[in-house]
């Protein structure tokens, strides 16, 4: 399964993903990467997976965000990191879980407005 994320906003956007990664090695079984750059109208694909969740935090140039509940902390500079790795200069955001809905080998495209 892929994971496309569309910017569907009038701002470019930040964006930022976790995924599942069993045996992650600070012990945990997810993981998180970033920063992809969106602008209004376009689209990346972000991620290949064989698990039905996700996380994701987007940030626009407009100030507005999407998050949630799932709290970790992010570097300023482009990462793939386990879940629990952190940054002393970076900053602790929450973001949303999410379910796909697409099914086998298909894609799953989430519209950021």
């Amino acid at each position: 399964m892929y994971v496309k994320f569309r910017n569907q906003s009038s701002s470019a956007l930040w964006l930022v993903v976790g995924y599942y990664k069993p045996g992650c090695p600070d012990g945990g079984d997810w993981a998180k990467r970033g920063w992809y750059r969106l602008s209004p109208g376009q689209s990346a694909l972000v991620l290949e997976t064989n698990n039905i969740y996700h996380t994701y935090y987007a940030e626009a140039d407009d100030g507005r965000q999407w998050r949630g509940e799932y709290y970790t902390n992010l570097p300023l500079q482009a990462f793939d990191w386990c879940w629990d790795t952190a940054s002393t200069s970076g900053f602790t955001v929450g973001m949303r879980l999410v379910r796909i809905k697409a099914t086998g080998s298909g894609t799953q495209t989430w519209n950021l407005t």
